[in-house]
């Protein structure tokens, strides 16, 4: 047996964070690892996180390592060397980022603020908007549980105990076994909880003589608990919940589910709060009643979340209990786009709302005829649209958005916000789940991007000063060759499932490819050995996000089956922008025409030698770039699945030819400006949509304020094809309102603004049943003028003056008034104002 003594110097002591170093650390080695506190005269199992924090390890405490085992002195020298160097570190504070406190909340709508409704804001972490009466589901106290039963004898308890338990593990084991994405993760969690040794020793442990089960539960989760919640660890908050979960689904099993209920039954269409709220909790809650889950507490990556997203249910969270109080038994409305509840549902807000839920039903059958069709352009040439994941959880319904593959499974997301990397199993059965999913379609799986800005605790890796340009993707796979080789089997197990294909990032060099190759190799090898079945011949890809590889593409080609342009990391490597540096963001720009020729030149090199290559940066899901994606002749563009209807139904309008000498032209500019101005003018060509056009003519509709006015037209351009970003031209007209308002009088007004936000300029008009305020006069026929930004010049000024000059006349404004349909409206504008 080897020993190591040391001092305990971190301030803060040994809590989660720290204790997920170590435990990693030593779950490494075969050997028998104790960590023994001095101080306190605690001894636990090194490899358990829980019990490394139960120690009550404190700066300055004398501290003992105990190894023994056939990889002992291997052990001592690894471990003694982390002490001595890294440990320090460990508690070192952790980012805003990593704290989950740098979300910046974006203004709200001026058509909603504009309301003065009360409201209360948090952080959106699942879409949606959803209306329902206002409950409080209560977390699980464990200091008011009710009556509980009388003491049995000791034996009976600890059998009671021991029985609770194993029925509780075989329960969770019959769940996970028939369960499927999300949930199956969830309970894989628990079942991990419930099988923990010191998990299951403090239980037994707290079992005093004369006490209950029910006494040894509570102290065990409060044990647990207590050193959990104040982590700063997000991890092992949220573990925090898991925990309280296991130990009350525990009280079940021995107690019976009539003694202690879950209050999951829902008569009525119902938003939940609460404080938190437990994965079983959630899954419990009849999904056809429940609106919308608002949390107090929870990060975007907590089960309870993942499962929310899962379900399509608006969640919001960051909002304390005690501001929604008096809204109890109310019905609210939970806005999970905005990160918005209403506690004052008025008129004018039912019908905010009753607005937005029309646009969308309305976009969603327009696209639902391109949601399960291939996309093509209006020339017939193919663009494959895939979507990007980050689990299995997300590929069901991906593909039901109408994701043609999946282009990018980012699989390092399965490696963070945990204290060890996933086995081969896990990953196996994940990959699974995914091509279960895909039905026969590809996916590219993309090997562990790990470092940069994605850091993995467990693997210690010293933090850098430029770490997007230092120790990460391929270039950690040597140091730690066994979690390569662990996620190369899992996909290769997985690949006699489905159509996989692995995706090596930040790829520099061509000695990099070749070693990948040999390991994949030796990898095939080991499977073949222990006769485990995979499929032959998985594709191979790379990665091409480092400007050096565009200079070696023609040996790339000969090793490589295709290639994925990752474009946000392409664009700061090729332009030397950190794009996360405030001070020179305003230089990273994909529409530099530097990097606009180094896509054309990659995509033409793979071409010319008979590969296939795609593009799965952020940069897919952007409208206006689209036609330029579209002019390299790229074979797939990748993207978050909720945008795949509306670029399916873009590309159909476009025409590949005019894309590609659009690409032409952009590839001779001179500046970024040049670019979007060119871009901006392509897509007001495309419309070929009239200034003045019927489509843009709202006749005697049902408006009853100028907020209802300005988001109805602005609504009605985004569904006619001319605005993008509705809400955003409506802020822009609103802007214009504040400096004076342009109700003219006589029963007119005028809004108007230029706009980046307006696609194609346009004149829209709502004639509305019955006056209405606009500032200081009464309005009843409004004349919206749009014009976009790059193309408008002085126009604006020169058709708001003749129209104003016009609406002087009574015979122009009782012509208006007095049309009987658009196509009157239509042809008075155009002949008066001629823009016929």
């Amino acid at each position: 047996m080897k020993s190591f003594t040391f001092s305990c110097e971190l301030a803060n002591g040994v809590h989660a964070r720290p204790a997920s170093y170590i435990e990693a650390l030593c779950s490494q080695f075969n050997a028998d690892i104790t960590w023994q506190n001095k101080r306190t005269g605690i001894t636990c199992n090194a490899k358990s996180v829980l019990a490394l924090i139960g120690t009550d390890t404190l700066l300055g405490d004398e501290c003992v390592l105990c190894i023994e085992g056939l990889d002992e002195e291997q052990a001592l020298q690894k471990i003694t060397q982390f002490i001595r160097n890294e440990f320090v570190h460990c508690d070192a504070p952790l980012s805003s980022a990593q704290a989950g406190s740098s979300e910046t909340l974006q203004p709200l709508p001026r058509n909603l603020t504009n309301l003065n409704v009360n409201y209360i804001r948090g952080l959106a972490v699942s879409e949606g908007i959803g209306q329902g009466k206002l409950l409080t589901m209560g977390t699980i106290n464990f200091d008011h549980l009710g009556d509980l039963p009388t003491a049995l004898s000791h034996h009976k308890e600890q059998r009671q105990l021991d029985t609770g338990l194993k029925t509780l593990i075989a329960s969770l084991t019959i769940q996970f076994n028939t369960a499927e994405y999300a949930e199956k993760e969830v309970l894989k969690a628990h079942l991990a909880i419930a099988k923990d040794p010191e998990f299951q020793q403090h239980l037994s442990q707290s079992l005093v003589v004369g006490g209950r089960c029910a006494d040894a539960i509570i102290a065990t989760v409060k044990h647990f608990a207590e050193r959990m919640k104040h982590s700063a660890s997000r991890y092992m908050r949220e573990r925090e919940l898991d925990i309280r979960d296991v130990c009350y689904q525990l009280l079940q099993s021995i107690y019976s589910h009539q003694h202690f209920a879950n209050q999951s039954q829902l008569t009525e269409p119902t938003v939940v709060l609460a404080d938190d709220l437990t994965p079983s909790q959630f899954l419990e809650l009849d999904k056809s009643m429940l609106q919308g889950v608002i949390l107090s507490c929870g990060g975007s990556t907590s089960h309870t979340v993942i499962l929310a997203r899962s379900f399509a249910i608006p969640t919001i969270v960051g909002i304390e209990a005690d501001q929604l109080t008096s809204s109890l038994r109310q019905l609210i409305i939970i806005d999970g786009n905005l990160g918005v509840v209403i506690t004052e549902r008025n008129t004018a807000i039912e019908r905010y709302y009753q607005q937005e839920q029309w646009i969308k039903a309305i976009v969603s059958e327009r696209q639902a005829k391109f949601r399960n069709q291939p996309a093509y352009t209006a020339d017939g040439k193919p663009l494959e649209v895939a979507a990007n994941i980050a689990h299995s959880v997300e590929a069901k319904q991906a593909f039901v958005n109408g994701a043609e593959s999946v282009g990018l499974f980012r699989t390092e997301m399965l490696y963070m916000d945990r204290n060890t990397p996933p086995d081969e199993d896990e990953l196996y059965n994940i990959l699974c789940q995914a091509c279960e999913a895909a039905d026969g379609k590809a996916i590219i799986v993309r090997t562990i991007d790990i470092g940069g800005d994605k850091p993995v605790d467990y693997l210690n890796i010293p933090a850098e000063n430029n770490p997007f340009l230092g120790y990460r993707a391929v270039r950690i796979y040597s140091e730690f060759i066994d979690l390569f080789k662990t996620q190369l089997r899992a996909i290769l197990r997985a690949s006699v499932h489905g159509n996989l294909k692995i995706m090596i990032p930040m790829i520099s060099a061509f000695e990099e490819i070749l070693w990948v190759k040999d390991v994949l190799a030796e990898v095939r090898q080991g499977l073949r050995k222990d006769e485990v079945a995979f499929a032959e011949k998985v594709p191979l890809g790379i990665m091409l996000e480092v400007p050096s590889v565009v200079f070696i593409l023609d040996q790339c080609c000969k090793e490589v089956d295709f290639f994925s342009i990752g474009s946000n990391d392409l664009t700061q490597y090729l332009l030397a922008v950190d794009r996360d540096n405030s001070k020179v963001v305003q230089h990273y720009n994909s529409l530099n025409p530097a990097f606009l020729r180094t896509l054309d030149y990659a995509v033409r090199q793979v071409h010319h030698y008979g590969k296939w290559i795609g593009l799965c940066g952020e940069l897919g899901a952007k409208g206006s770039v689209l036609p330029l994606l579209v002019g390299l002749g790229l074979d797939e563009i990748s993207m978050n699945s909720p945008s795949i209807p509306a670029t399916k139904e873009h590309i159909a309008k476009l025409n590949n030819s005019e894309c590609r000498q659009l690409l032409n032209q952009a590839k001779q500019c001179r500046t970024v400006q040049e670019v979007e101005h060119i871009l901006a003018q392509f897509r007001m060509d495309q419309t070929e949509a009239p200034m003045v056009s019927r489509d843009c003519i709202i006749l005697d509709q049902d408006l009853r304020s100028k907020e209802e006015v300005i988001k109805a037209l602005a609504d009605n351009l985004f569904l006619t094809g001319r605005c993008r970003y509705p809400n955003k031209l409506a802020d822009d007209l609103w802007a214009r309102e504040d400096v004076f308002s342009t109700g003219l009088g006589f029963g007119f007004a005028i809004p108007h603004t230029k706009s980046e936000h307006i696609e194609q300029s346009a004149i829209s008009v709502c004639r509305l049943d019955r006056p209405i305020q606009w500032g200081d006069e009464e309005a009843q026929f409004i004349i919206m003028l749009t014009l976009n930004k790059h193309a408008a010049g002085d126009q604006h000024m020169k058709i708001f003056s003749k129209l104003a000059r016009k609406i002087m006349h009574v015979h122009f404004r009782e012509q208006l008034m007095k049309a009987t349909d658009s196509e009157q409206i239509e042809s008075l504008l155009k002949h008066e104002l001629e823009l016929t």
